[in-house]
């Protein structure tokens, strides 16, 4: 069995991946969902693994960013949008998107680190394939301007850089 997974434009990607994501958080449901109020950044590529039976099984968004770590600008890469249909999940499918997404972010000379939000019950399985807690202060744009953004917790992958704490203004909308 072959696995197809391409790495496409986010806005080009968008018809395919929306479907996916809407089945896996319809948008009534999501509302509900401690981050169902959140403005969310658009991808900047997505990762998209077809299953074998047709259609899509997974997709994985990548960001790219300038943010302010401690008082200095870092280009980062940043993960979002994790969503495995639920009838193919348990055949790593997620776990090969997101690595083709971290290879695709480390083949981006300029990325420092990468950043990502989930919640508890994913905190296992982004520590099991090297993504470590950040322990301190996230600032992100909404409607209402910059807040502390506290709704998921923050992980980061270790490229040039591993930051652990300190303060990182993502200079835009969460992913």
């Amino acid at each position: 069995m072959s696995i197809e997974i391409d790495v496409l434009n986010g806005n080009e990607a968008w018809p395919l991946a929306e479907p996916l994501l809407d089945a896996v958080w319809p948008p009534d449901s999501a509302e509900m969902l401690r981050w169902g109020h959140v403005k969310w950044a658009h991808a900047d590529l997505r990762v998209l693994i077809d299953a074998p039976d047709g259609g899509l099984a997974c997709h994985v968004g990548i960001y790219f960013r300038t943010v302010i770590w401690n008082g200095r600008k870092f280009h980062i890469g940043g993960v979002g949008g994790v969503a495995t249909r639920a009838d193919c999940r348990g055949r790593g499918y997620a776990s090969i998107a997101l690595n083709a997404a971290v290879q695709t972010m480390r083949d981006n000379e300029a990325v420092q680190f990468a950043l990502l939000f989930c919640e508890p019950h994913n905190h296992a399985f982004y520590q099991a394939r090297g993504w470590h807690p950040f322990a301190g202060d996230i600032y992100a744009e909404q409607a209402e301007g910059k807040i502390r953004f506290e709704v998921m917790a923050p992980f980061v992958f270790d490229f040039k850089r591993a930051p652990r704490q300190g303060t990182i203004d993502l200079c835009g909308l969460p992913w």
